[in-house]
């Protein structure tokens, strides 16, 4: 009789039944699904027993790491209490109340956030809240989104057209109306002949010519992520962001921090603005909130925009699931260990600096043009020539391959086209991290052989 728990019957029964996001089904089915099935600490273990080192975190997310006891005891626990209960009606639990109150004491000025399930969700309440503020203020022209081009800020219809990512806009016939991209702070891609600090604020000052085109009194706000993650961890130069934000507060324009993958510790300051010292007028969050234990987003008001919404009646938008006591109680336990274990620290003081120093050593390899990493968030840019600074005329295949020799020799790695991304859990240990790097070298060197068999270098 056949077993259906085997490695062939389960991928076998995910290919009959499950559309994954992001992936090409035929080619996906043709290979074979990965199946995991046990995570422990920095560790994966698939459905044919093998381990694997997490370096990205599940999805950017699983920041204190895999079997946390705790988080699976405070949800067990508040399943049993009350499973379920909406935010709608007057009402409200212990666990949103404990999440809320703890997130404004990890954000001062933001005492009050809008619960969602997924940072998609929490930007397109960006987009009706940013609205909403302005025509309660008298302006209700100024509806218009700066965002940049390959940012990435959801899989919503309004998370996407904020987003610069061109290949999702192409099927979703988007974006939609009142969303302006602009050029983003990709220096090693971009920057040409201009110093990195130059680059950084004619970068900046393209937001401005964008506002001044469109009319100020047309303008919301500006969406940007603190390191622009799914685009290729683009860290900008120094210059910009103190730019951006002289630009808005000038033109009264909003700032909007996609918080969903820096936030919560991942660059070793709580939020990305903190790491790159401006203040923004609202922040979405996700991911790290619960460590992916659990689905939970939602947007983070300071408490400026939060006078004027409140005085304002009603905000018609909320979700069945807004504040899902199950989730919020998953968010305080593991927000409880990051305070405890003062992973934070880790990430600035500890393991954060080690492992930098180690990765940012792979850009002797001939393969690297740049290695950079800020906290526990990399990236190595792929090219054939680092004087240049070019990209491979295949340059998605070279990333996959790459991505691909590092799973098969044991680590998970993430390919935005040809840049490597690796953001690791926050309980990373110094030996684990020395694996990372010697297996990302490694794959690395898989990947130089194979190009060169293919004639590509």
């Amino acid at each position: 009789m056949n077993d259906p728990t085997t490695l062939a019957s389960l991928q076998a029964r995910d290919a009959k039944h499950h559309f994954h996001p992001n992936t090409d089904m035929a080619a996906l089915n043709a290979e074979g699904t990965r199946v995991i099935v046990r995570g422990e600490g920095v560790w994966l273990t698939d459905a044919a027993g093998r381990k694997i080192l997490d370096g990205f975190s599940g999805l950017w997310n699983v920041a204190v790491g895999y079997g946390r006891r705790e988080i699976a005891d405070a949800v067990y626990k508040q399943m049993l209490e009350l499973p379920f209960y909406n935010t709608f009606f007057k009402s409200t639990t212990i666990p949103v109340i404990e999440l809320a109150e703890m997130l404004g004491q990890l954000a001062p000025g933001f005492a009050k956030c809008f619960f969602t399930n997924s940072g998609s969700e929490g930007n397109d309440t960006i987009i009706r809240m940013v609205r909403h503020y302005w025509k309660l203020r008298g302006q209700p022209k100024k509806s218009t989104f700066i965002a940049r081009h390959n940012a990435y800020h959801g899989s919503t219809v309004g998370g996407a057209s904020l987003g610069g990512m061109d290949y999702m806009h192409k099927q979703g016939d988007l974006p939609i109306p009142g969303v302006v991209h602009v050029q983003q702070p990709w220096w090693w891609g971009e920057g040409g002949d201009l110093s990195p600090a130059e680059f950084g604020l004619h970068a900046a000052r393209e937001v401005g010519r964008a506002i001044d085109r469109i009319g100020a009194e047309n303008v919301g706000a500006f969406i940007g992520e603190p390191i622009q993650r799914a685009g290729g961890v683009i860290m900008q130069p120094d210059t910009y962001w103190p730019e951006v934000e002289r630009i808005c507060r000038e033109r009264d324009v909003l700032i909007v921090s996609d918080e969903v993958i820096c936030g919560f510790g991942r660059t070793g300051a709580w939020f990305g603005s903190q790491y790159y010292g401006f203040r923004p007028d609202l922040m979405t969050f996700a991911k790290n909130v619960t460590s992916g234990y659990l689905p939970l987003g939602g947007v983070m008001v300071s408490d400026a925009i939060s006078d004027v919404l409140t005085a304002g009646g009603a905000f018609w938008h909320g979700f069945t699931t807004s504040g899902h006591p199950v989730c919020c109680a998953a968010g305080v336990a593991n927000l409880k260990i990051i305070i405890d274990e003062k992973l934070v620290d880790r990430v600035r003081d500890d393991i954060g600096p080690y492992l930098k120093q180690r990765w940012v050593a792979l850009a002797d390899h001939p393969l690297v043009g740049e290695a950079r990493m800020v906290g526990l968030l990399g990236a190595l840019e792929l090219t054939p020539d680092k004087v240049a600074r070019t990209r491979f005329a295949k340059f998605d295949e070279v990333g996959s391959l790459c991505r691909d020799f590092a799973y098969q020799r044991g680590l998970i790695l993430r390919a935005t086209g040809s840049t490597m991304l690796t953001a690791p859990p926050y309980v990373l240990q110094d030996h684990e991290a020395d694996t990372l790097v010697a297996t990302t070298r490694q794959a690395l060197d898989d990947t130089a052989a194979e190009l060169a068999r293919r004639g590509w270098l």
